[in-house]
C-alpha cells in the first residue's frame, strides 16, 4: 500500500505499519478504475452508443405517429449501464458507460450534447439502487428496482410531451405498462449479456455480494 517492503524480523516496524493500513477505508479500492476496467467500460459504452444511435432515430420518427411504440424502446437506454454494473460490480461504472454511450451518439442523434444528458439520466436509475447501499450489495433484484423506479418516473416526467392527459385512463395504464415492460425487459437482457460476457472471461474476478 505504501510502496515500501516490510523487513523480515523487524516486528516493531511491522506493528507500526499495521494500524495505518487497517485505518484505510474498506471501500477505497472499489472506487479505483484500473486500465482493464476502463477499457471494458469503453467497449460497453461504444457498443451501447452504436445500439442507441439507430434506436434514437427510430424512436424520434415514431414519437409523433405511434408514441406508445416509441416508448416501448425506452428500456434500451438502461441496457449499457445495467450490463456494466452487472459485469464489473464497481461503483459508478453505470454512469461512466452511460456517459461514453452518450458521447458516441452525439454526432448521429441530431440533439447534440443533450444526448449525453439523456444517457446520464437513464444511467442514474441503473446506478441508484446500488448507491442506496453504498455499492456493498450486488443482488440481481437490485437491478430491477432501478428499472421499476424509472418506469414510473419517466412517464410522469414525459406526461406533457406525450399529451397523456388527452387520452383515457386505459391508454395511460397501457402506457405505464409498456414502459415497465420495456425497462424490465432491457434490464433482464443487460443481466444476460453481462453473465454471458463473464462466462467468456470478460470482466475479471467477480466481487462477492
Amino acid at each position: 500500500m505504501s510502496g515500501t517492503d516490510a523487513v523480515a524480523g523487524d516486528a516493531e516496524t511491522q506493528a507500526q505499519n499495521e494500524p495505518r493500513m487497517s485505518a484505510l477505508p474498506a471501500s477505497a479500492g472499489r472506487f479505483r478504475f484500473p486500465t482493464a476496467i476502463l477499457l471494458t467500460c469503453a467497449a460497453l459504452g461504444v457498443a451501447g452508443g452504436l445500439l442507441l444511435a439507430p434506436a434514437n432515430w427510430l424512436s424520434t420518427l415514431l414519437f409523433p405517429v405511434l408514441p406508445i411504440v416509441s416508448v416501448a424502446m425506452a428500456g434500451l437506454w438502461l441496457l449499457p449501464s445495467v450490463s456494466a454494473l452487472r459485469l464489473l460490480r464497481r461503483p459508478l461504472v453505470g454512469m461512466l458507460v452511460g456517459l461514453l454511450a452518450g458521447l458516441v451518439i452525439v454526432p448521429f442523434s441530431g440533439y447534440g450534447f443533450s444526448s449525453v444528458l439523456t444517457n446520464l439520466w437513464w444511467a442514474a436509475f441503473a446506478e441508484l439502487p446500488f448507491l442506496f447501499v453504498m455499492w456493498r450489495y450486488w443482488g440481481t433484484w437490485m437491478h430491477y428496482i432501478g428499472a421499476l423506479i424509472v418506469s414510473v418516473v419517466y412517464p410522469v416526467m414525459a406526461w406533457a410531451s406525450f399529451d397523456l392527459g388527452m387520452f383515457g385512463l386505459w391508454y395511460q395504464v397501457v402506457f405505464f405498462a409498456v414502459t415497465l415492460t420495456s425497462c424490465v425487459g432491457a434490464t433482464a437482457l443487460g443481466i444476460l449479456i453481462a453473465d454471458r460476457l463473464r462466462r467468456a472471461g470478460v470482466g475479471g474476478r467477480r466481487s462477492h455480494p
